[in-house]
């Protein structure tokens, strides 16, 4: 590699160092304005070592951490609203966290050119989310803080991941969560010289410990043997497990895009928040477990082609689901084959999401999710869907009730709110407050900072400053204590958790749920073992925990109706129609993320479609892929 290199750059670059670093190989320089000098230098490096090239200039080359600041103020539009500059020595990198990081970027990165030819240090931009979030402030910030290990955590990964590819002559996959069964999705990726995990998550409906967390204990071997993880998206149920990796001995990489990092961090310190506070029992891991998981994620953008091992090269394509979900690509050898693990999919219209990718460069094996996978999960029409939910909703106004609606704090909650808002614009009659509770809005600041990964409508709305998550309808609960809004006037309220398994949508439903004036609406999903599913399918008195640790029963008075059609799933239409519009046509179907029957079904319906082997699959089983 390096001999490539010298043959490539100008002497007058001064070739100081050069060390692979996670993803990227960086070249350190004395002379940037050498290396500017031809504009094709860059690309041939690229195309000779076939991977990501970065380049840096020699730290005793750097301008005074002052002047370059104020260097980089003067060359930045002021309309660019830069909200922090933060200098990182280690990776002689300076980050620019700004509204509008176009500005800074400038027309052919003319800005980013010219602020590295002035103060020698390499310009890195973030957007600025439009609300403040400070989960997105605590990430930024280890990460400068925890630089120094996470640069020797980086070049020890870049130098695995450079090794010369091994021969393998066998593959195989162990499914140790998520199948047949929905929660703790997790499944084992392996060959004599590589195992990769896919997802870890946990059951967030039930703390019985043999049904909340995968079967890591029989996957053979010790942690510490792990080579990576790749989490598809940020949800409990695919990565609420992760840190417990880093509790008992993990240490190695996890890629996955930037908003599911940003979820994971969110939900994971909500989720032991919850298990002290609300359920009384001990998590399976700490907060600092979670900051060393945080220090040694590597995040990749959508259809970016990664190593992730020297035999193993990873893609995410857009899944549709939620914001940063992910399809996972592995080409495992050269050319042995190709798996693709869908993770949660919506191969359908949201207010969102683009829908799920379809198109692949090489396809032997899926991977796919079945939550309606089973024959009648046939969903209602969208337009259908979205006007029986304001339906709902004026009905129980007009009687002074209040509506609750349990949603997932990531993904219903913001398409419930873009639902409410776009029916609020068309009809301005329409002033009922709308509470937010819990994580929501903080979930929602983090869509603000990812508009690329929306569709191009919504990007355009947060781009120029009218996002819909800041609507004056919308009301943070936060200042006002729940009873206050219980018992005030009418208004919808949107709380997680989506299955009434606790947090705020837990706490309302007790309050609310003697009031025949009142509605419970579902708009998603409802595992079989939680409260939510037990309620919505005609349970008027269902045990709660009292405020004195004792159950009791709650009598549900209020209306219960369900609005179909917000989900982030496919039903099984949108399944069909995404196998079909798959390219090239799998080889193997194998079934995954459904409840019992229903992967079986999806199964046999593929099957026979694409004319392939297609089967469901049952935790603990292994399948020898070649």
């Amino acid at each position: 590699m390096i001999k490539k290199i010298n043959e490539i750059m100008p002497k007058n670059c001064t070739v100081t160092k050069v060390e692979p670093e996670g993803l990227s190989t960086v070249i350190y320089i004395k002379d940037i304005n050498a290396f500017y000098s031809n504009d094709r230098l860059i690309k041939d490096l690229a195309g000779a070592l076939k991977k990501k090239v970065t380049i840096r200039v020699d730290p005793t080359e750097l301008m005074d951490i002052e002047r370059a600041k104020e260097a980089i103020v003067n060359l930045v539009p002021q309309d660019a609203e830069i909200k922090n500059i933060t200098f990182v020595p280690e990776m002689c990198e300076v980050r620019i966290e700004a509204i509008k990081p176009g500005l800074v970027i400038g027309k052919g990165g003319s800005i980013l050119k010219e602020i590295m030819l002035r103060t020698n240090w390499a310009p890195v931009t973030l957007r600025a989310p439009t609300m403040p979030s400070s989960t997105l402030d605590g990430v930024r910030k280890i990460q400068v803080v925890e630089a120094v290990e996470r640069k020797k955590f980086l070049v020890n990964i870049g130098k695995k991941i450079c090794q010369d590819p091994p021969q393998s002559d066998w593959i195989r996959v162990v499914t140790l969560g998520g199948f047949k069964e929905i929660g703790r999705s997790c499944l084992l990726v392996q060959t004599p010289n590589s195992k990769v995990l896919i997802d870890c998550g946990i059951n967030p409906a039930t703390f019985d410990p043999t049904k909340t967390y995968p079967y890591l204990n029989l996957a053979g071997f010790s942690l510490k043997e792990l080579d990576a993880v790749v989490i598809s998206h940020g949800h409990m149920d695919h990565m609420g497990f992760l840190p417990y990796l880093f509790a008992y001995g993990y240490d190695g990489p996890v890629y996955c895009t930037p908003p599911t990092r940003d979820f994971m961090i969110l939900l994971q310190q909500d989720y032991l928040n919850l298990c002290k506070k609300v359920f009384n029992i001990d998590a399976p891991y700490t907060k600092k477990d979670i900051y060393r998981e945080l220090r040694n994620i590597i995040t990749v953008d959508y259809e970016e082609v990664v190593d992730i091992t020297p035999e193993m090269k990873m893609t995410l394509y857009n899944a549709g689901h939620i914001l940063g979900s992910a399809s996972v690509h592995l080409h495992i050898g050269e050319g042995a084959h190709n798996l693709v693990y869908s993770g949660d999919i919506k191969f359908g219209f949201t207010r969102l999401f683009d829908p799920a990718h379809t198109r692949f460069p090489r396809l032997e094996t899926l991977f796919v999710e079945s939550t309606y996978g089973g024959r009648n999960d046939i969903s209602v029409n969208r337009f259908d869907s979205e006007k029986r939910l304001m339906s709902i909703i004026r009905e129980t106004i007009a009687k002074r009730g209040k509506v609750l609606i349990p949603v997932f704090a990531v993904g219903r909650s913001q398409e419930i709110m873009l639902v409410i808002e776009e029916y609020a614009r068309r009809d301005p009659e329409f002033n009922i407050p709308i509470y937010i509770d819990g994580m929501i809005m903080e979930a929602s600041a983090i869509h603000t900072a990812y508009p690329e990964y929306l569709r191009e409508q919504l990007q355009r709305r947060i781009l120029s400053d009218r996002s819909p998550f800041e609507s004056p309808l919308l009301n943070v609960a936060k200042g006002t204590s729940k009873e206050e809004i219980v018992n005030g006037d009418p208004c919808v309220i949107l709380a997680p958790s989506g299955m009434l398994t606790g947090g705020p949508s837990y706490e309302y439903l007790k309050m609310m749920a003697d009031d025949e004036k009142n509605s419970l609406i579902f708009c998603g999903y409802q595992s079989a073992l939680s409260l939510g599913n037990k309620i919505q399918k005609g349970m008027r008195e269902v045990p709660i925990l009292g405020d004195d640790g004792k159950t009791k029963a709650l009598n549900i008075n209020m209306r219960v109706e369900t609005a179909e059609g917000f989900s982030g799933h496919s039903d099984r239409a949108q399944l069909m129609a995404f196998l079909k519009n798959l390219r090239p046509t799998p080889e193997r179907v194998l079934t995954m993320h459904g409840d019992w029957g229903k992967t079986e079904e999806f199964a046999r319906s593929s099957g026979m479609m694409l004319r392939k082997e297609s089967r469901a699959l049952a935790d603990l089983e292994a399948v020898r892929l070649r």
